[in-house]
C-alpha cells in the first residue's frame, strides 16, 4: 500500500507543534496578496489546534497555492503541505473534478506499460504536453544523459487528484508505479507529483525538470548575466536543502538573478488557488509577476515552468523563454 503522506518532515511534527511564530506568513503569496490571516498556514494550524474541522476552514484550505514556501522557514519543521492536502482530502467530494474519477479508472484498466528502457524517464505535465515543441526540445536535451524516453503513463490524473484532494484508488497507483521502479532517474515536470514520487519510490533518484535541464552544460552556457531565472517553487521547496546548493552553484556560474528572497525561498510567479487552477475562477497573476520584476534590470526571463512563461509574458514586455528552449545543444 502506497502512503499519501507528502513530506519527510510530516513524520516529525504536525499542526499541534505550531508555536505561532508567524514566519510562514513572510513567504506566503496568499498572505501578501490578500492580507487575510484566515487564509494562511498559521491560521490553519491554529484553527486545528482549537478543534476546527476541515469544513470550518474550507476557504483557507482551497486558497493555498501549494507553493510550499512555508515549509523551509518553519522552525518546528511542520509538514504544512501534507497538512493542507490532508484537509483537502477531508473536504473533497467524490466528484470534485468532473471526469477525473473516470480518467483514473480508464488508466487503471489499461494494459500495464512496460518498464521504461534505459536508466531514466521524463514525466511531463499537462502544461508541457500542451507545448509539443518545448517538450520535444526537453526530450532532445535530456537524451544526452539517457532520459530521452517519455513515460507512457505520466500520472497526470494522479497529479490532479493530489491537487484537489480526490482519493486515488490503490489500483491506480499499483498500475502507475511499477513501470518506474528500478529506474535510476525519474525527471518530473509537476512539482506536487515529484514530492509524492520521492516518498513512493525512495530508492529512485526523482528530480525536477528544471534541476535536470539546468545541470546540462549547454543550458548553463546559454544563460546570461542579464537573465532572470525563475525556479518552479513546488519541486524546489520539496527538495530545498539539496537544491539551494544546486542553484547557488548555477548563480555563481551564470551570474544571473533568481526569484529567490534573502532566505533562498523561491517566490512563486503564479499564486493560484485551487479554484483558479481548476478554471472555476479567473486567473490573474499580474500583480505577483510584477512584484518579482520590481526593481530588476534584466533583458530576458528564463522559466522552468510553462505557466510562469504565460504569467510574465502578460506583464513584462521582455523575451520569456522556457529552459528547454534556451540552448541549441545541452549535451556538450
Amino acid at each position: 500500500m502506497f502512503r499519501l503522506a507528502q513530506s519527510a518532515r510530516q513524520a516529525q511534527t504536525d499542526h499541534a507543534s505550531c508555536s505561532g511564530c508567524g514566519l510562514c506568513l513572510l513567504v506566503c503569496p496568499v498572505w501578501r496578496r490578500e492580507h487575510d490571516f484566515g487564509l494562511t498556514p498559521l491560521a490553519r494550524a491554529k484553527a486545528l489546534q482549537h478543534g476546527a474541522a476541515a469544513a470550518d476552514i474550507a476557504e483557507s484550505i482551497q486558497s493555498c497555492t501549494l507553493c510550499a514556501a512555508c515549509e523551509p522557514v518553519c522552525p518546528e519543521e511542520i509538514g504544512l503541505i501534507a497538512m493542507t492536502l490532508d484537509l483537502r482530502r477531508q473536504l473533497s467530494p467524490p466528484a470534485a473534478v468532473p471526469g477525473l474519477r473516470a480518467r483514473m479508472e480508464e488508466q487503471t484498466a489499461r494494459p500495464f506499460a512496460p518498464r521504461a528502457s534505459g536508466n531514466a524517464v521524463l514525466l511531463p505535465d499537462q502544461a508541457l504536453r500542451a507545448r509539443p515543441a518545448t517538450l520535444a526540445h526537453a526530450v532532445a536535451l535530456l537524451g544526452g544523459v539517457g532520459a530521452a524516453v517519455i513515460a507512457e503513463d505520466d500520472g497526470a490524473d494522479i497529479a490532479l487528484a493530489l491537487e484537489t484532494g480526490m482519493p486515488i484508488p490503490a489500483a491506480r497507483l499499483e498500475r502507475f508505479l511499477p513501470a518506474l521502479k528500478g529506474l535510476k532517474k525519474i525527471i518530473v515536470a509537476d512539482g506536487l507529483l515529484l514530492r509524492h514520487l520521492r516518498l513512493w519510490l525512495p530508492q529512485a533518484q526523482v528530480v525536477s525538470l528544471g534541476a535536470a535541464l539546468s545541470s546540462l552544460p549547454g543550458v548553463r552556457r546559454a544563460l546570461r548575466s542579464s537573465d532572470l531565472y525563475v525556479i518552479e517553487p513546488r519541486a524546489y521547496h520539496a527538495d530545498y536543502e539539496r537544491l539551494v546548493k544546486h542553484y547557488d552553484g548555477l548563480r555563481a556560474a551564470a551570474a544571473c538573478s533568481f526569484n529567490l528572497d534573502l532566505q533562498r525561498i523561491a517566490i512563486p510567479a503564479t499564486a493560484r488557488s485551487l479554484a483558479q487552477r481548476l478554471g472555476l475562477e479567473a486567473v490573474d497573476d499580474t500583480a505577483q509577476a510584477r512584484w518579482i520584476l520590481q526593481g530588476r534590470r534584466i533583458e530576458r526571463i528564463v522559466v522552468e515552468h510553462i505557466d510562469d512563461a504565460d504569467a510574465f509574458g502578460k506583464v513584462s514586455g521582455l523575451p520569456v523563454v522556457h529552459l528547454a528552449d534556451l540552448a541549441d545543444d545541452g549535451t556538450s
